[in-house]
């Protein structure tokens, strides 16, 4: 049977829901496409470069931030981004997402998060008006995107356990392309994106690897997975 090696960037803890689901997630992934897959954690601390991440067939930057190093987490963002890697970010992985791609593809090197740099004056990732913390919400999915088609519908709801999100400032650069918009709440607020000409590059705000948990199959990673079966 075909072995795949994930990587899971992010400080692991098993008192964290996520990190619970994640692996069992990931389980349920393997069984439906037939594939072994084999969870690599890597501390972020613990990533350097990230060139070694080269060698891996996905990547996952894990909820739990802030992380013991927002500089590995970004250089790991990076290598997938950049060497076209299958990735996958949830929660604090698509907080550091946007930072990664604000600071490398945009030029932004001020770009900083509110959490660890309150006193930053430019803030990709900010306060919620509203905490989503053990929230539940409704999902608007963007019709043409390919998480609308790992779900199979465009109205989802999902789980939160977070309390920040995307600046409003910096949604307007997304209407630009090549990183786009592909969930909103709502009221609109941006809730997940993928990156055009990458074999996948998906980050939710939202964990929908909790469904793992309740003994269903997120269609998120079922697709990662996919993607990098594909990639392989």
């Amino acid at each position: 049977m075909h072995l795949l090696q994930i990587g899971l960037i992010g400080d692991r803890n098993d008192d964290v829901v996520a990190h619970r689901a994640i692996p069992l997630a990931l389980g349920m992934a393997a069984d439906a496409c037939g594939v072994a897959i084999e969870p690599v954690w890597v501390p972020t601390d613990e990533v350097g470069t990230g060139a070694a991440l080269a060698e891996l067939d996905g990547l996952w930057c894990v909820p739990a931030s802030p992380y013991r190093s927002m500089d590995g987490a970004l250089a790991a963002i990076r290598v997938a981004r950049e060497r076209h890697i299958p990735f996958l970010g949830t929660c604090g992985g698509f907080q550091h997402a946007m930072i990664e791609y604000a600071r490398n593809v945009l030029g932004w090197d001020d770009a900083e998060h509110a959490e660890t740099a309150p006193q930053a004056t430019r803030q990709v990732i900010v306060p919620l008006l509203c905490s989503l913390v053990e929230v539940t919400d409704a999902v608007q999915l963007v019709a043409d995107s390919r998480l609308a088609q790992a779900y199979g519908t465009t109205a989802i709801a999902e789980g939160y356990h977070c309390n920040y999100g995307l600046s409003p400032g910096f949604r307007q650069v997304l209407d630009n392309g090549p990183l786009r918009i592909n969930a909103v709440d709502d009221a609109g607020d941006v809730r997940g994106v993928e990156l055009d000409d990458h074999p996948f590059f998906i980050a939710t705000l939202f964990q929908h690897e909790r469904g793992a948990l309740q003994g269903r199959l997120p269609p998120a990673v079922h697709a990662f997975v996919q993607a990098a079966i594909a990639a392989g």
